[in-house]
């Protein structure tokens, strides 16, 4: 290529017909994502009819999808019956046809979590090493900062080593986007003590004392709750159920102590002048707790970027997933991402035998995949 030669566009794949109201959101978050990133391409997937509106649209390729995979639809269902759903024709543009490049560089979904976890999986398959991807995102801390959580509803069900593996995988997406080489690592737990927490949180801190002992991570030790939004580490691993929960209640506090302002500033017209006066600060305010700003959470350990958009987002939320994913693609995440998660995963200790979370022990939670 010649030096002259302007630069490849960046070029996402969306699913247009996930999450909670479709292409109602979707396509005027693509229309704005366009407009503010002119170097950017999109290929918009859904059924004809619904991206319609989208005909004509400048850098943009529609790839026409016969189904839908709804927000209650089985995993089964998604992998096994939904073949042309635009969730996994949306998959496919990240996927290299007869040694051509891929269409897109990453793919953006609001759609249901964990049909959009297994059809990724099946499709892009996992790096070596890694048994199950995660879900990770930021949150804002009182640092100034943010705090990367994972995993946030991929796993409900985890190992002590997955979640040693979601350690040195959130560790690399921060030491790769946030150019932190030792980030740090927090398990979170009921409590600071080693003594606390169920046998897989025991176990999982017992591995990522040894790691950090080896030099593999910057392990802190157990946090709690608070302290994701503390900024006492810059990572914070979970599994997925008590990360989704997390995540969700943090969204409503959010909500809550901003619809308590508006209802307490419009009382009476003392305090709407009041809430005049201090109408800087409250904007300054709402967008700092605003989780609509935050979304759009990777799928780390994808042969593949993938990013999930809250099923709820709006308009505004949707096109900041596009933006991160965006972001991520131009900035080479996945290949840094991937050459540290390969460097970490050599150094890591092996399962023993028989151990939860081994070769043997997911063989059967791959069976499915497999077969669709």
């Amino acid at each position: 290529m010649s030096q002259n030669a302007p630069p490849e566009p960046i070029r996402l794949s969306v699913d247009c017909m996930g999450g909670d109201h479709g292409p109602a959101v979707t396509l005027p978050a693509a229309r704005a994502f366009l407009a503010a990133h002119p170097d950017a391409e999109l290929v918009l997937v859904g059924r004809p009819e619904a991206l319609a509106p989208a005909a004509g649209w400048a850098r943009c390729t529609i790839v026409p999808a016969a189904e839908v995979v709804t927000m209650d639809d089985p995993v089964e269902v998604a992998l096994r019956k939904k073949k042309q759903s635009s969730m996994r024709l949306a998959i496919q543009q990240l996927k290299s046809v007869d040694g051509a490049a891929p269409l897109a560089q990453a793919c953006v979904s609001a759609g249901n979590t964990g049909a959009l976890m297994a059809v990724a999986r099946y499709l892009l398959k996992t790096l070596d090493g890694i048994d199950r991807p995660a879900i990770a995102t930021v949150m804002p801390n009182q640092a100034g900062a943010y705090t990367t959580v994972l995993d946030l509803g991929a796993n409900v069900d985890c190992t002590a080593e997955h979640l040693l593996q979601f350690a040195v995988m959130g560790s690399a997406l921060v030491a790769a986007v946030d150019g932190k080489p030792e980030p740090s690592v927090g398990l979170l737990n009921i409590g600071e003590e080693v003594i606390k927490g169920n046998e897989t949180i025991k176990q999982a801190g017992e591995l990522l004392r040894s790691a950090a002992g080896a030099g593999q991570l910057n392990f802190y030790g157990n946090v709690e709750g608070n302290d994701i939004f503390k900024g006492t580490t810059d990572i914070v691993v979970c599994d997925g159920f008590v990360g989704n929960v997390a995540l969700k209640t943090a969204e409503g506090l959010a909500s809550m102590i901003s619809t308590f302002l508006r209802e307490e500033f419009g009382r009476n017209a003392l305090t709407r002048l009041a809430a005049l006066l201090a109408l800087p600060v409250l904007k300054r305010f709402k967008n700092r707790v605003d989780h609509r700003r935050f979304n759009g959470a990777a799928l780390l350990g994808l042969r593949g970027l993938v990013f999930k958009s809250h099923g709820s987002a709006d308009a505004f939320a949707f096109e900041q997933a596009l933006n991160r994913a965006y972001d991520a693609a131009g900035h080479r995440l996945l290949d840094r991402v991937h050459d540290r998660i390969v460097a970490a995963i050599q150094a890591m200790p092996a399962p023993q035998d028989g151990a939860p979370g081994d070769a043997a022990g997911d063989k059967a939670a791959d069976a499915a995949p497999q077969a669709a």
